[in-house]
């Protein structure tokens, strides 16, 4: 069979596994995962002003985000368990009405974090749309990606395809 058509998660018997990672070497890995929320203008106000009638929206997105970065082995079926030792949640304006949302995540172990950090932006995301919905509805989360990993056998990986505004 080609080695680019076997799939780790699926074991000889065709039935879904989680991947066997005790013989790998532990490294320090990093990930950090981007996604952006567009919203209109008054949602945009609100967030910068802090006046958004639920609370102080991206402290409570931020929490939410590495929350559920912690947990991500409890919301993807194969995700091996990971102690986090870091995980960062920022927020930046691309424009006065798209926030960028990056997570950081940072492990020592067999396995890389790179779902835990894709996890922390997109509920980071989320909790901003739940937390802002009632003034916009039409608010859309896009270019949600992996910008950067390092640490393991397939080393340090850059995205190409992901624009980012520092």
């Amino acid at each position: 069979m080609d080695k680019f058509l076997t799939f780790t998660h699926i074991n000889e018997q065709g039935q879904a596994q989680m991947v066997d990672v005790s013989e790998k070497k532990s490294t320090e890995r990093t990930a950090i995962a981007y996604g952006e929320i567009h919203m209109n203008k008054a949602v945009a106000s609100g967030i910068k002003n802090q006046t958004i009638k639920k609370g102080e929206v991206l402290q409570v997105a931020r929490i939410a985000g590495i929350m559920a970065a912690k947990k991500t082995f409890e919301l993807i079926p194969l995700c091996h368990v990971l102690t986090l030792t870091k995980c960062t949640i920022d927020f930046n304006w691309k424009t006065d009405q798209i926030l960028i949302v990056q997570c950081l995540t940072k492990a020592v172990g067999p396995t890389g974090v790179e779902m835990e950090a894709l996890t922390g932006a997109n509920i980071a995301l989320l909790t901003i749309y739940d937390m802002c919905k009632a003034m916009d509805r039409e608010m859309k989360i896009t270019n949600v990606g992996l910008l950067e990993k390092s640490g393991g056998k397939s080393g340090h990986f850059i995205s190409a395809s992901q624009e980012v505004d520092e």
